[in-house]
């Protein structure tokens, strides 16, 4: 009898061990990785999930439970729905009706919810503004305070700046051993360690190898302050139609078609939040009060490109900036940004001229202003990174 009783228990045993085992190995496949379901836990006030074909999980979440509102600025914030006013001479242009976001193929967040990616960048990399500097500024070629991201952008500085926006095609360029590749603008305002950053563009990494929209801010030149996307508390979404975090598609091809997005960030003056335009749409906005140095204005701005070069194998990296290819190679084969203009202390959409231009290592990345017609203000970009002219 006690023998049987012994070998109940040690059977009940490795059944509870087995089950354990099976819970802590059991996989969820998200954006071509094996991710577990321990790190894909659901965000708090969600009330519904969406499957997307491509393996992003989105989260509908209710807006008022979104981590904004764990920031300790906007324990009492009221949501601004929309912005009180917009810039005059926010231009308007037909944009690709098959330009998507994937997860919309397998349903749609509810009114009254926002859309959020679990575990979004699983990246350790982080985007950093290369600041122009004060002096010298028809230097061209300059170093990076972190020599691991490299840089192709033009700014415009010393201003007050009230917003900016640009277009952008998208490309997938090739990236690896945990860097990025991304396009976007910098907002910036502030010095050293009291830098305040926001930023909007697309982003591809050697995790997820699809380029995705993102967001990031900083208030404390990227130490302890900021993130992407939604992972932490600050950016207060308004949208429930476009996730920040989620892949873009489809993307430019060599020689073919262009896709392009067009990105948005202006000071709405009256209730002092800097709200984020995607595609004609406003997703949302930074509050004002989670800044010290961008609570009233910006001081620079700047488009442009970074990667970020870890040098993993004893030379320089193979990662891709923009298409992989040079500039001069031109419109269709090289990456650009078109369009670029700030917005006055008045609330027009200025043109961006008097550019300072910055390539922190033109042999790898490289940049040319364009001269194409009804493109504005434009450059291209890019570069295959490795090759016998980059070490």
């Amino acid at each position: 009898m006690g023998t049987r009783n012994r070998k109940k228990t040690e059977l009940g045993y490795c059944i509870f061990v087995f089950v354990a085992v099976c819970h802590l190995f059991s996989y969820v496949h998200v954006d071509g990785r094996s991710i577990s379901s321990i790190q894909l836990a659901k965000h708090k006030g969600t009330i519904k999930t969406i499957q997307s074909e491509d393996g992003d999980v989105i989260d509908c979440v209710d807006i008022y439970k979104q981590a904004a509102f764990d920031h300790p600025l906007l324990k009492n914030h009221t949501i601004q729905m929309k912005p009180s006013s917009y810039p005059r001479g926010i231009r308007a242009e037909n944009f690709e009706p098959e330009l998507l976001q994937s997860w919309h193929k397998n349903g749609q967040c509810p009114q009254g919810t926002v859309p959020i990616v679990r575990a979004q960048m699983h990246n350790s990399n982080r985007t950093k503004a290369l600041v122009p500097p004060r002096k010298n500024l028809g230097k061209f070629a300059i170093k990076a305070a972190d020599p691991a991201h490299e840089y192709a952008q033009v700014s415009v500085v010393d201003g007050n700046y009230f917003g900016a926006s640009a277009w952008f095609n998208v490309w997938n360029p090739a990236t690896f051993n945990g860097e990025f590749s991304l396009a976007q603008i910098w907002v910036l305002s502030g010095h050293e360690d009291e830098l305040n950053s926001m930023e909007a563009g697309w982003l591809t990494n050697s995790a997820q190898k699809q380029p995705h929209l993102f967001i990031y801010w900083t208030s404390d030149d990227y130490q302890s302050s900021g993130c992407y996307n939604l992972e932490c508390p600050g950016f207060v979404q308004t949208n429930h139609n476009v996730a920040l975090g989620a892949r873009i598609e489809p993307v430019s091809t060599y020689g073919g078609h262009q896709y392009e997005i067009n990105v948005n960030i202006h000071k709405d003056k009256q209730s002092g939040n800097w709200w984020f335009r995607f595609q004609n749409t406003d997703l949302g906005y930074w509050p004002g009060s989670i800044f010290t140095r961008l609570s009233d204005r910006a001081e620079i701005i700047t488009w442009g490109a970074e990667t970020v070069n870890s040098n993993s194998e004893g030379r320089h990296t193979s990662t891709q900036m923009g298409s992989g290819h040079f500039p001069w190679q031109g419109y269709s084969k090289a990456s650009y940004i078109r369009n670029l203009a700030y917005i006055d202390d008045s609330g027009a959409v200025i043109d961006a001229g008097n550019l300072v231009p910055l390539v922190t290592n033109p042999a790898c990345y490289d940049l040319q202003m364009g001269t194409l017609t009804n493109y504005g203000t434009h450059f291209f970009f890019g570069g295959p990174g490795f090759s016998d002219k980059c070490q």
